[in-house]
């Protein structure tokens, strides 16, 4: 439920946005579009060491050293993996909205609608003890899925497309 509510106020939020203003912030990079890219591009480095330290806590990969470090280097990573998608999502919600003017726009619209609820169902299933075993791997993977819908709709196309750059 919570994931349904978050999505759909972000979608509706998003979709009432008109059109490009002038950028809020941009730090180091040298526009927005260059730290949107990268910030996302640290987030899905970060969202695939979460994959890594679950597959070690569930037991799936076998590694030194034993012990919580796994647990602990999961919970950072994901904090700060979800920290730094929101100037990139404050952006595209305030500043360009939904948009349908292309598949990929579209498609990267509606995955940007749902990632804050998956994050919102995932902390909900690790907070709370009713949900059955299967529930936290499958809102991780949820999560993480849509997090790298989210990169390759726009990260890596604009790499691919525009090169690299800050």
């Amino acid at each position: 439920m919570a994931f349904a509510l978050v999505s759909l106020t972000i979608g509706l939020v998003a979709h009432q946005r008109l059109g490009a203003g002038k950028p809020y912030f941009h730090l180091f990079f040298t526009d927005t579009i260059h730290m949107k890219v990268w910030l996302v591009t640290a987030a899905i480095v970060l969202a695939l060491s979460q994959l890594l330290t679950a597959s070690r806590i569930y037991g799936l990969l076998h590694f030194p050293p034993p012990g919580r470090l796994y647990n602990i280097v999961h919970r950072w990573s994901g904090r700060t993996a979800i920290a730094l998608t929101l100037p990139v999502a404050y952006h595209c919600i305030f500043l360009l909205g939904f948009s349908t003017y292309s598949t990929r726009v579209y498609i990267h619209s509606l995955l940007g609608s749902a990632i804050y609820g998956a994050f919102i169902g995932k902390v909900v299933i690790v907070r709370s003890s009713g949900f059955p075993g299967w529930a936290l791997p499958l809102a991780g993977g949820t999560l993480f899925s849509i997090l790298l819908g989210l990169w390759l709709s726009s990260a890596l196309w604009f790499l691919s497309n525009r090169g690299m750059g800050l």
